[in-house]
């Protein structure tokens, strides 16, 4: 089946509403999602990410840049807040490196391509070690009619994480996931979770925007297999041509049958 989506990119549409979301507003509701954090940015807006390792953040590549110059937001600019619940976070971390996808062009037409490289590792200045904050196991998959959920924090609900349970894979296009869940302003960034075989939440995407699709609302979401790969490997060898302030040139295009059209 194809898809005509209407894609609103950078932090994401309105939405309708947030049905079938639970809000964790307490450290009992939230218990177990610890990992998942609010990233400060300049002090002016928030992405959601999650650690995948003691000082390893995944989230959208979107988030790095200023949404009104383009150009890469310098590092000493942001912090991880780990478990945000009501203006106290479980652990706070400074920022060490953020790294964008090499692929992901922040200034290019909102295509497919752009979602689909839409992933940023963050390394922490320092690790999280405590016992309450687990950081999660990362999975291949999903495919298309699997079950997902998601753990967000929204414009309208920024101080605690909401998590919606189960939430189909609609579709599959080219390395972009098209996902029934409802997110939101600040929702950039959010684990997209499965369970794994011990039963344990593993994430397996990153949300990347809001859109429309045969007029109802969706999520797009970036798989983490190969952009994460890759992610890893710039990381390690310090690579990043952005170095914390340019505009990263433009990626080529790819057609996949689905429609967008800019704010």
């Amino acid at each position: 089946m194809r898809l005509f989506l209407v894609v609103f990119l950078w932090l994401l549409g309105t939405s309708a509403g947030a049905q079938g979301l639970f809000r964790m507003d307490s450290a009992q509701d939230g218990r177990g999602w610890e990992a998942v954090g609010r990233i400060e940015i300049a002090g002016t807006s928030f992405c959601t990410g999650a650690l995948i390792g003691p000082r390893l953040v995944v989230t959208a590549a979107h988030c790095l840049f200023d949404p009104e110059t383009g150009a890469r937001v310098p590092v000493d600019q942001m912090q991880f807040l780990a478990g945000w619940r009501n203006g106290r976070a479980a652990a706070y971390r400074r920022v060490r490196k953020a790294v964008p996808h090499p692929a992901f062009a922040y200034g290019h037409e909102a295509d497919a391509d752009r979602v689909r490289h839409d992933l940023a590792l963050i390394e922490l200045q320092h690790p999280i070690r405590n016992t309450t904050i687990t950081p999660f196991d990362t999975d291949i998959g999903p495919e298309q009619g699997d079950a997902v959920g998601v753990v967000s924090y929204a414009h309208d609900r920024s101080e605690a994480p909401s998590l919606q349970e189960t939430c189909p894979v609609l579709a599959h296009q080219d390395g972009m996931l098209v996902l029934s869940c409802t997110v939101d302003f600040g929702a950039s960034g959010s684990p997209v979770f499965r369970l794994g075989p011990d039963g344990r939440p593993r994430i397996v995407s990153v949300v990347s925007s809001k859109a429309q699709a045969n007029g109802a609302p969706v999520a797009l979401a970036t798989r983490l297999q190969g952009p994460l790969d890759d992610l890893r490997d710039a990381l390690s060898a310090d690579r990043d041509p952005g170095a914390g302030l340019d505009r990263l040139a433009a990626g080529a295009r790819r057609d996949t049958g689905a429609k967008f059209v800019r704010p």
